[in-house]
């Protein structure tokens, strides 16, 4: 009350002219205020806030917009940590204006808790649910075997063990991170873009734009990814992290959970002749497809062979292109920056937990041990209408195994009625 009464003291002085300056005094602390607050506001601006922002557009461009602003700064110093507050780390200034230098010193997107949970995997240890085997199938290159646990929470999760003969762990390694030849390769891939690189531990942050068939809306990733080295064995983690600098668009749509992460190593190969030629590829994969995890289990199920053959007919034109002499490119390069991790500390890690479990064998589901409980409802109308629901839900990634597993499945039953 008493600012109050000064204030219209000063309004019904004699002179406002004289007044100015004691006015100026009660006004600038309250645009001071108020700036502050929409500032703070549209940095930590809620998710139905970014969608309303693309779906309006403002005829002038001649008006720099905060995210262009932002762009002029380190985008390291808006990286989130994983308790949720703002880190702050330098950025070196490069050649290409695009990256900003990872800070190795503080912490990354992807660290050591994410290795410990890779290591854990790997031995087993983790206190996951226990896994079930879905596949066991070879060809003259390669043998793969895969298994599936579904938690109590989240999407079904997979873990596949594959050797690929004649083929080195430090290939592996380059072909998995060479984003650059991937899209020769994947044609589901159709953008992938460097966003932030460490040049003193490998760390990336990179963007990826993945095409889907049929009326389903691209998808875009922002994925964490670093190697570790313990005992000749690679453990490559990549996941998708939190990148508020990169604001969220309505096409393509951001899929936020999305963990890919594999062990590499060298072994003996299946030609009994003693010598370690071979390489054993460890994958942990599971994402929030954004459709109903019944329907997503069909689809990997139908689709994940053509998959796996897809990258070992990739794998080995990539080897070829290397072994021919074609330079490394800049990703591939990066997958030689690494961190190397001591066999104790990594038996360390493993055995944080004493909680094991053991992997379940047996034999893959047939169809007939999902039929839907409404028998009176037509599998054409349920697996379609499955289809639909998929294609319109507005989140996650949904994988090329998963559209053209439930397509063929959908086509099979077709024929049958």
């Amino acid at each position: 009350m008493a600012v109050i009464e000064a204030l219209l003291s000063i309004i019904q002085g004699p002179n406002l002219w004289n007044a100015l300056p004691d006015l100026m005094v009660f006004v600038a602390p309250l645009w001071v205020a108020v700036l502050f607050g929409v500032l703070v506001g549209w940095v930590w601006r809620p998710t139905w806030a970014n969608s309303a922002l693309n779906n309006f557009t403002i005829p002038a461009t001649n008006y720099p917009s905060f995210d262009s602003l932002k762009s002029q700064l380190p985008s390291c110093f808006f990286s989130v940590s994983d308790n949720g507050s703002v880190e702050d780390c330098s950025s070196g200034s490069g050649s290409d204006s695009r990256l900003s230098k990872l800070d190795g010193e503080n912490k990354s997107f992807v660290g050591e808790g994410d290795l410990k949970h890779l290591g854990k995997l790997v031995a087993e240890k983790d206190g996951g649910p226990a896994w079930v085997k879905m596949m066991d199938r070879s060809t003259n290159n390669m043998s793969y075997q895969a298994w599936k646990r579904e938690p109590e929470t989240g999407p079904p999760q997979y873990r596949s063990r594959t050797v690929y003969e004649d083929m080195s762990p430090e290939m592996m390694r380059d072909f998995f991170w060479d984003d650059e030849f991937r899209l020769k390769w994947d044609d589901m891939l159709l953008e992938a873009e460097t966003i932030e690189e460490c040049p003193k531990d490998g760390t990336m942050v990179v963007k990826w734009v993945r095409k889907f068939p049929f009326f389903c809306s691209d998808r875009e990733y922002i994925i964490g990814r670093r190697i570790w080295e313990s005992g000749k064995t690679y453990f490559c983690v990549t996941k998708g992290v939190q990148y508020p600098s990169i604001p969220r668009r309505t096409k393509p749509r951001r899929v936020d959970l999305y963990y890919s992460s594999w062990s590499i190593r060298a072994v003996e190969s299946r030609k009994g002749d003693g010598q370690m030629n071979a390489c054993e590829v460890l994958l942990f994969h599971h994402e929030d497809m954004g459709i109903p995890w019944e329907v997503a289990k069909l689809g990997v199920r139908q689709g994940m062979w053509g998959a796996v053959k897809k990258i070992d007919r990739g794998l080995r034109w990539y080897q070829k292109e290397i072994e021919s002499g074609t330079p490394l490119t800049h990703c591939a390069y990066m997958a030689h920056i690494y961190s190397k991790v001591s066999t104790k500390r990594m038996k360390y890690l493993e055995n944080a937990s004493n909680d094991s479990q053991e992997i379940e064998t047996s034999e893959p589901t047939t169809a007939n041990d999902e039929k839907p409980s409404g028998k009176n409802v037509p599998k054409l109308l349920v697996v379609g209408g499955a289809i639909a629901l998929a294609c319109t839900i507005d989140r996650g990634l949904l994988t090329k195994a998963v559209i053209f597993g439930v397509a063929r499945r959908f086509a099979k039953m077709g024929r049958r009625l």
